[in-house]
């Protein structure tokens, strides 16, 4: 291989010849820099592809975290939520037992603190050791457990009450017809809803007549509820011992209020149509022990 060289005078020109070993050397020093430079070019690309990778996992698994956390944060508002409910529906219970049972007090003439429903009960009994809490029972929870023994106890008063002034009033087993006249216009069981045209569990039964219609009770009671709630308008709830209890909703007029105490055949509502009603009826439930049941076997009934 020559290698020619030209002067700056006179176009005065050298030749030089290389040999294998000199024509590698030169190969190697002409071609060292752009292959060094791509070599770190290349390293430089891939580092900033791996690095670009790394960014993405990261930012990945951060909105998971994210979402996880607001997940969690929502299921505890939740929570939260329907603890506070379940707490205020026990209390507005308590409350609603005690006015109760102070009137029933006052109205049986009993004997002064006899039952005394603004007192907490009376227990006792030696000190031993304490038991271990478990590992979830949190100040809430005993908060419940206290409020849930509380209404327990002024229910057993209630049951007391309940049997003392009862015995005086006759017939405590429902039998017979919430209205003196009307028809019945809807079974107990599944039905197609008035409102939403879809099939849908009725409670109860229902008697349709007209507005100011009388409505009667099917047997002796305690007016336990007298008042407006949700879906059943103006409603009585009677409770007839012995696990019994009637509803009467719709009411255009309630006549009795909570701690009433009512006969068989007694006149204890107007007959409306408020609440969730196409029309004047009366919608008459019978509970059996804490359940719902069908209202047809005892509508059959004779009163005695």
């Amino acid at each position: 291989m020559n290698i020619i060289f030209i002067g700056n005078r006179k176009g005065k020109t050298w030749t030089l010849t290389l040999n294998n070993w000199a024509k590698f050397l030169l190969s190697m020093c002409l071609l060292g820099l752009p292959v060094s430079g791509g070599i770190y070019l290349g390293m430089q690309l891939g580092e900033s592809k791996v690095d670009d990778r790394l960014m993405d996992y990261m930012q990945q698994e951060l909105a998971e975290q994210q979402a996880n956390l607001d997940a969690g944060r929502e299921e505890a508002r939740q929570k939260v939520a329907a603890l506070t409910k379940k707490l205020a529906a026990l209390q507005t219970r308590l409350l609603r037992l005690d006015a109760l049972g102070a009137r029933l007090a006052s109205i049986a003439d009993l004997e002064d603190g006899e039952f005394d429903f603004s007192l907490q009960p009376a227990i006792g009994g030696p000190e031993l050791e304490p038991l271990a809490l478990d590992y979830n029972h949190t100040e809430l929870d005993l908060m419940f457990a206290q409020l849930q023994s509380q209404v327990e106890n002024r229910e057993g008063q209630l049951g007391v009450l309940e049997s003392l002034m009862l015995d005086r009033h006759g017939q405590t087993e429902p039998a017979g017809r919430p209205v003196l006249k009307g028809w019945l216009s809807s079974r107990y069981g599944r039905r197609t809803d008035p409102f939403s045209g879809h099939r849908a569990w009725h409670n109860g039964v229902d008697f349709a007549g007209q507005e100011g219609d009388q409505i009667v009770a099917v047997a002796s009671g305690v007016v336990t509820r007298s008042g407006r709630h949700s879906g059943y308008g103006a409603l009585v709830e009677l409770d007839h011992g012995e696990g019994y209890l009637t509803r009467y909703a719709h009411n255009r007029e309630n006549l009795v209020k909570a701690g009433d105490t009512v006969k068989q055949g007694d006149v204890i509502a107007l007959m409306g149509s408020s609440g969730r009603s196409t029309g004047p009826h009366v919608h008459f439930e019978v509970y059996k022990n804490g359940r719902s049941v069908d209202p047809a076997s005892y509508i059959r009934r004779t009163i005695r």
